[in-house]
């Protein structure tokens, strides 16, 4: 396999992705692919990216930080419901695969200079847009399924026992594994105060924080104390 990858049949691939426009995408994918495997290590959290407020009425009316702005364009889209994460790695999935073979197949045609560079933005342009267009389909069917998931985690875990997975669990960092008999959950935890908990520490799952997302955490020393 190894061998294919690096074999002169493969340069064309190599000089398409980057090259512009495709080379914006390879780059926002790339990325997104070492995020889902720190994700899966358990270093990030799984919705690290989620901007607060996606999911609440947006007051345009309001002094708007950029925050609430962009949330404010990815509720017009339809990008809100399902993680952030989930909602730029399809971005970036479909902007490449479309920017990649528009540039495959009708740059050759598109003469050096200026033009090209047209070319590019155009296709930047209209990939980003068609990529925009589908994920919304993609998310807009995935919502009803992460908001009953939700629902349905909040009422049993409450008061039950879990382990931290990343690599600490503080106030404003961390995520811990519940085994919940199946496949099991990873939830966003958060400590009180300034208590810090290490990778493989036993919390209990004290309050759930709507508007944050997240559960408020003890130990379970202290949960059963």
């Amino acid at each position: 396999m190894f061998a294919i990858l690096l074999s002169k049949g493969m340069d064309p691939f190599y000089q398409n992705i980057a090259s512009f426009p495709t080379a914006a995408f390879t780059f926002v994918l790339a990325i997104c692919v070492l995020y889902w495997l720190f994700a899966v290590l358990g270093v990030v959290d799984l919705d690290i990216l989620d901007i607060d407020g996606l999911d609440a009425d947006f007051d345009t009316g309001s002094e708007a930080s950029v925050a609430n702005a962009l949330a404010g364009v990815m509720l017009k889209f339809g990008l809100n419901g399902v993680p952030v994460t989930i909602i730029v790695s399809f971005l970036s999935l479909f902007g490449w695969l479309l920017s990649y073979y528009c540039v495959h197949y009708l740059s050759p045609y598109i003469p050096q200079g200026l033009f090209h560079i047209l070319f590019g933005l155009m296709v930047l342009i209209g990939a980003f847009w068609v990529a925009v267009m589908i994920t919304a389909m993609i998310v807009k069917l995935l919502r009803p399924f992460f908001q009953k998931m939700e629902q349905q985690t909040i009422k049993r875990v409450l008061g039950q026992t879990a382990v931290v997975r990343t690599s600490k669990v503080n106030n404003s960092f961390g995520e811990a594994f519940l085994n919940d008999g199946g496949a099991g959950l990873i939830l966003k935890v958060r400590s009180s105060d300034d208590k810090v908990f290490a990778k493989g520490d036993k919390v209990v799952l004290l309050e759930y924080l709507e508007t944050d997302n997240v559960y408020r955490v003890i130990s379970e020393q202290d949960f059963n104390a």
